[in-house]
């Protein structure tokens, strides 16, 4: 055999051979249109970890429901729900990986994307008001200037955080005449109550059962609310996008079940947060649209873009660019469009 027809051999063989390894990586990592079912859907196997949280009702029905056990099971799939006991956390677990989907109001999602968590909101799970500024009736306190001077408690990067840097910019205050206590929202309520702080920021459901209690809401301003944001890590959602999927499908399903079925819906978060059913209804009821729109759109970018210079001139975030660019890229609407809740199996 002349050495051309050896070099030929060795060059066919190794072409065969580079071309087989070829195939077998598009098959674990499920790429391109050549891999198999079975290779695919090996690769979206595994956990998936999502949070619930007592201010998105929509994650308590779906939890309650166990659809997205019944509808992933087939998959191999295995649902691990993580408690975000505010918003701040719900960042500190996307950014660690500790959960792929996690809620969070807007506000808090703008301020993780801007600082370089690599997040995208997918579904808009409510419009709530369930932010605002709460003290003892007995205080004294009826008007944000009153807080002149004060001590308040707010959980920083959330919500109920922004709405007071909102509230006293509007009052003509500085945040730097105001002393923040930095307490999670349920510590929040207790500092309030026994007097460790004159005013708090409140969420609800917590700032509900505050008032039940007899806590006043002196100041409310729905303006100031930002979305219910259910955001994704970009991993989660190139890596393993039929779960992603599956997600924002079950989160549609809850919707429509949860708008048809208010009075249950406020059952279900009474027995999550160890609420009076009357103050779940007071916060389904009266103070959460979940009937929005769920697509992350306009609405959302232009609310985002109105919080984002309060970022800047914090100190939160280094540069009013570093908003322009997270407002122009956390909003996804891809899954949303694409959701058949029908595609949900009840368990």
């Amino acid at each position: 055999m002349s050495f051309t027809r050896k070099a030929t051999r060795r060059s066919v063989i190794g072409a065969v051979a580079a071309s087989a390894a070829l195939v077998l990586t598009g098959c674990v990592a499920g790429e391109g249109s050549g891999g198999s079912p079975a290779a695919n859907a090996a690769v979206e196997s595994g956990t998936l970890n999502i949070d619930f949280a007592t201010y998105n009702p929509l994650s308590l029905v779906i939890k309650k429901k166990g659809w997205l056990e019944a509808s992933l099971k087939d998959q191999g799939v295995t649902v691990n729900w993580v408690q975000s006991a505010g918003s701040n956390k719900a960042n500190e677990a996307l950014r660690s990986g500790a959960i792929d989907v996690g809620s969070t109001a807007g506000s808090a999602a703008l301020l993780a994307r801007a600082n370089g968590s690599p997040i995208k909101t997918i579904d808009i799970y409510s419009q709530p008001e369930w932010a605002a500024l709460v003290a003892k009736s007995s205080s004294g306190i009826t008007t944000v200037a009153d807080l002149k001077g004060k001590s308040v408690a707010a959980t920083k990067g959330t919500d109920p955080y922004f709405f007071l840097l909102q509230s006293l910019s509007e009052a003509g205050i500085s945040a730097k005449d105001v002393t923040v206590q930095n307490l999670q929202h349920a510590d929040g309520r207790a500092a309030l109550e026994n007097g460790s702080v004159d005013a708090w920021s409140g969420l609800d459901p917590i700032m509900a059962g505050a008032e039940q209690k007899g806590a006043t809401l002196f100041y409310r301003n729905l303006s100031f609310n930002t979305y219910g944001f259910l955001n994704a890590t970009e991993s989660f959602l190139k890596n393993k996008p039929k779960q992603a999927q599956a997600v924002v499908n079950a989160y549609e399903k809850a919707r429509a079940w949860a708008v048809a079925n208010p009075d249950e819906t406020a059952q279900i978060l009474a027995e999550a947060a160890g609420l009076d059913l009357a103050v779940a209804k007071t916060v389904v009821l009266e103070r959460s649209n979940l009937n929005v729109d769920p697509a992350p759109g306009e609405a959302q970018r232009k609310v985002l873009a109105k919080i984002g210079p309060t970022f800047v001139e914090t100190g939160d975030v280094a540069s009013q660019k570093q908003i322009d660019d997270a407002v122009a890229t956390i909003l996804d609407d891809s899954l949303v469009k694409m959701a058949d809740a029908s595609a949900i199996k009840d368990s």
